[in-house]
């Protein structure tokens, strides 16, 4: 699905085509590892903030929990060890991808036992402390998770793996979300997390019941870090340990970071990708606090916003995964990006309607449709992106920008919110999705105006 230049797929022949490519065993296990990836981020999310905004916490400290998530916009940093660490036993048994997977998952599950056991009322800093641990666990867990989906799957099936991840992603935050709520008024928020880390188990069973993915090494990255090897055994004073560790170095941190730089408007590409999801982020953040100013009981949320909004979610999936396969990842990403601006205007609706839970119903569906097509197409372009020898590094480098934005712009909204009414927060929200789509049609407009470049000169330079 990805043409010569690595960035652009390929449209299939027909929507028969496109459809095909969902039943592969390879995509369909990204359907389970999407759920691991979205259990999680949930439980650091939308749900935690409900719980603090139960338990009296500020909108403004509310707002600033955004900030519990920044792992995800830092995983670049410990990527490489990811990447190209081999773990002790861990790896010699389940090989690298699998071994990081199921260690990082492991620690998911101690953090997320630790997060339930805290009393935001009485201990607000020992729950922001283990929602980091968890957010660093699942960051981690994100890195090779991706890394090992890109590789996994096949040039025709990475449209098609986004929409599949896409739609565990949100059977995972299903089970965060209105599974937490259900059981939390039912047994309390402690056996709700405990809960939650049992389900991690999801993810660990299909990371051993697949195989370890083969990464070719393509010619000129074999030979970029031959030329390391040849510079360095031309200078005897660098020999040994230190011209392991140097070389190491080299593969594993300098080596991706260069080899993405190659790309025409790199720079640009990554404030593009920092600033697609912003306006949906910045309305994530506090839709939680919105419900509960609305009247809206736990119940209600989970049944509307959880259960019904995680059916408009697959439908939206699926499409972006199609709309991808059909017409190309540019396209699709266009029509995404526009589609989730507009759907921020149902919120503008729900603050005029007040307590109304058919108005809920419309918001949650349009936003959580629009939403699912935008991440497809979104998912798919970051795939293409990467070079398959730095997989880990690249894929995270790129999610980290996209969260990093969210999280800043994230931490300001409980202010924002705080200063202005609901209707106008949300408008705002639209027209925080504006530059992003702005930037895309400039960057689609001088891909088309500039000559191709070869990939082989364009990975050599």
């Amino acid at each position: 699905m990805f043409d010569s230049m690595g960035g652009c797929p390929v449209k299939l022949s027909s929507w028969g085509s496109a459809l095909a490519v969902y039943r592969d065993r390879r995509v369909l296990a990204m359907l389970f590892l999407g759920f691991s990836e979205g259990l999680p981020l949930a439980l650091t999310g939308s749900t935690l903030s409900y719980w603090l905004s139960e338990n009296g916490v500020s909108r403004q400290a509310v707002g600033l929990f955004a900030l519990v998530t920044l792992p995800y916009a830092f995983k670049f940093v410990w990527a490489p060890l990811i990447d190209r660490l081999r773990l002790p036993l861990m790896t010699r048994l389940f090989g690298r991808r699998r071994g990081w997977a199921l260690t990082t998952q492991a620690g998911l599950v101690l953090a997320l036992l630790g997060l339930g056991s805290t009393n935001p009322a009485d201990d607000l800093w020992w729950t922001a402390f283990f929602a980091v641990v968890v957010a660093f666990c699942s960051a981690s867990q994100d890195i090779v998770v991706d890394a090992f989906r890109v590789e996994t799957l096949s040039a025709e099936q990475q449209g098609a793996g986004a929409g599949a991840l896409v739609l565990g992603y949100r059977f995972g935050m299903l089970a965060a979300g209105a599974g937490a709520l259900f059981a939390a008024e039912a047994f309390g928020w402690q056996t709700a997390y405990t809960l939650m880390a049992a389900l991690v188990s999801v993810g660990m069973v299909t990371i051993l019941l697949n195989r370890e993915p083969a990464v070719p090494v393509s010619a000129d990255v074999a030979a970029r870090e031959r030329h390391v090897a040849e510079w360095l055994a031309a200078r005897p004073h660098l020999r040994g340990r230190r011209a392991e560790l140097m070389t190491w170095l080299f593969g594993a941190v300098v080596a991706p970071f260069a080899q993405f730089m190659t790309r025409r408007s790199w720079a640009l590409i990554l404030l593009f990708i920092a600033t697609y999801k912003l306006g949906e982020v910045m309305a994530g953040v506090m839709t939680s606090p919105f419900y509960v100013d609305l009247g809206f009981e736990k119940s209600e949320v989970a049944a509307v916003s959880k259960i019904f909004g995680l059916w408009a979610t697959i439908v939206g999936g699926l499409i972006g995964g199609l709309l991808v396969g059909r017409f190309g990842v540019n396209r699709a990403l266009l029509f995404g990006g526009l589609a989730q601006v507009v759907s921020n205007l149902g919120y503008v609706m729900l603050a005029l309607a007040g307590h109304d839970v058919t108005m809920l119903a419309t918001a949650v569906a349009v936003e959580n449709v629009c939403g699912g097509i935008a991440t497809s197409a979104f998912v798919a372009y970051l795939s293409g992106l990467c070079n398959v020898a730095y997989t880990a590094t690249q894929y995270a480098l790129l999610t980290s920008f996209t969260k990093l934005g969210g999280d800043l712009f994230g931490a300001t909204s409980g202010f924002l919110a705080a200063r202005m009414d609901w209707s106008s927060y949300f408008l705002l929200t639209t027209a925080a999705g504006l530059p992003a789509l702005a930037l895309l049609l400039w960057l689609q407009g001088r891909e088309r105006s500039e000559p191709a470049v070869p990939a082989a000169a364009a990975e050599s330079a």
